[in-house]
């Protein structure tokens, strides 16, 4: 499958305060691992290995370090057509506040988003460890014809209360979304369970024009 009409968007600007002290000086996704590694690569070699290659990253907090990696690290051909971009928190006439939140940091870029006109924009977090293949992520998204697109990772009841639940039907739709239950609000909120992913969203450009309570909910940092 041609990935030159896909494009991805990794999360990078969180402050991981659940490393500390390793975040002391730099972001979340700029912390080393095995040797000269970032977490940040992991992603990335994810995106570059299923044959996404226009990549734009989202920094905001403590972001120096991150930044270098990126430009010493990633270099492509004039003529690839690839590249891994910076898209770096920045005031403008319409804001000058921070992002408020993963959707919010995709709601400010979009202007920069929408200049690739690509078919499907790929969603993924700057900091976390797992490998998968993109390509039949995004083949099953556009055989369902779907608007957007999320993969899951199942969770324990126990860790339900500081993550964002999904509630899906027998066919994988999502019927719905509870951040952070309580204990509580836990009950009828299972999902049929084929097999573990990690927190990657594919939505269409079209779609982006939603109501921002909408993205809030497509954009949440984590997903069951």
């Amino acid at each position: 499958m041609a990935m030159q009409d896909v494009m991805a968007v990794v999360l990078s600007g969180g402050q991981g305060k659940r490393l500390y002290p390793l975040t002391k000086l730099r972001a979340k996704p700029a912390v080393p691992i095995g040797g000269k590694y970032r977490l940040i690569d992991i992603p990335i070699s994810n995106c570059l290995n299923s044959g996404v290659h226009k990549i734009q990253v989202l920094t905001q907090f403590l972001s120096a370090s991150l930044h270098r990696h990126i430009y010493q690290t990633y270099k492509f051909d004039l003529f690839s057509g690839g590249f891994v971009y910076i898209l770096a928190a920045e005031e403008t006439p319409s804001g000058m506040d921070w992002y408020q939140g993963t959707a919010d940091a995709v709601r400010k870029q979009l202007i920069h988003l929408l200049e690739a006109y690509v078919e499907d924009i790929l969603i993924l977090s700057g900091d976390h460890l797992y490998r998968m293949d993109y390509g039949e992520f995004i083949e099953l998204h556009r055989e369902k014809r779907a608007d957007l697109t999320i993969a899951v990772q199942p969770v324990a009841a126990a860790d339900a209360s500081r993550l964002g639940i999904l509630k899906t039907d027998e066919d994988g739709r999502i019927t719905t979304f509870c951040e952070k239950p309580g204990s509580d609000e836990l009950a009828g909120l299972e999902s049929p369970v084929d097999q573990g992913r990690h927190s990657v969203r594919l939505l269409q450009p079209q779609v982006s024009h939603l109501h921002p309570s909408a993205l809030s909910a497509f954009f949440a940092r984590r997903w069951m």
